[in-house]
């Protein structure tokens, strides 16, 4: 109703249409944004693992050079004893290897242990070794290649490789490549 001498009042707001439009185009927006978000989940997951088997060699070499003894990563699904099969996505240890036999004997202490990594995620070494010792030097006992990659939903183009070279220095690469995990 118009009340005389008073200009008419307007209204603010959207018009549905003007709503309907704006929820498309964002509707649009995120169905192209939601892979590539995926994409950078699941890489930074990749790097994680990466980073934590990292960490995990260098802190063995660096409890070796402290120890002045020789100290083991092994695969490890209990996280107390090495085990002689599967693969590296079970777990690991670190522990003082004193007799050095990769093995935890009962008086040999236990630094770190990492659980079972998610099953879509593949860690495998070149020589499939199950286990990877340093010297008090801080030596490698062997050189080594270590490759993280995802294996399911669908394998990924991206995979981490981790090479642990005769000085027992680690260095972690990016690698792009559309093989399947190995």
């Amino acid at each position: 109703m118009m009340r005389p001498g008073h200009p008419p009042r307007r209204h603010a707001g959207f018009t549905l249409i003007e709503l309907m439009v704006t929820l498309t185009v964002l509707a649009v927006v995120a169905m192209i944004a939601a892979p590539s978000f995926q994409q950078a989940a699941l890489s930074s997951r990749l790097t994680s693992y990466a980073n934590a088997f990292s960490a995990s060699l260098k802190l063995a070499r660096s409890e070796a050079i402290k120890r002045n003894a020789t100290v083991t990563m092994c695969r490890s699904a209990d996280g107390t004893s090495c085990a002689g099969s599967g693969s590296w996505e079970q777990g690991w240890i670190v522990f003082n290897d004193a007799n050095a036999n990769s093995t935890v004997d009962g008086t040999e202490t236990r630094f770190a242990y990492e659980p079972a990594a998610s099953s879509d995620y593949s860690i495998t070494s070149a020589g499939g070794v199950y286990a990877l010792s340093f010297k008090g030097s801080g030596m490698s006992a062997t050189t080594e290649t270590v490759t993280l990659c995802r294996a399911n939903p669908t394998p990924g183009t991206q995979k981490r490789t981790i090479g642990i070279d005769a000085t027992g220095r680690t260095s972690v690469a990016r690698v792009n490549d559309a093989t399947a995990c190995p």
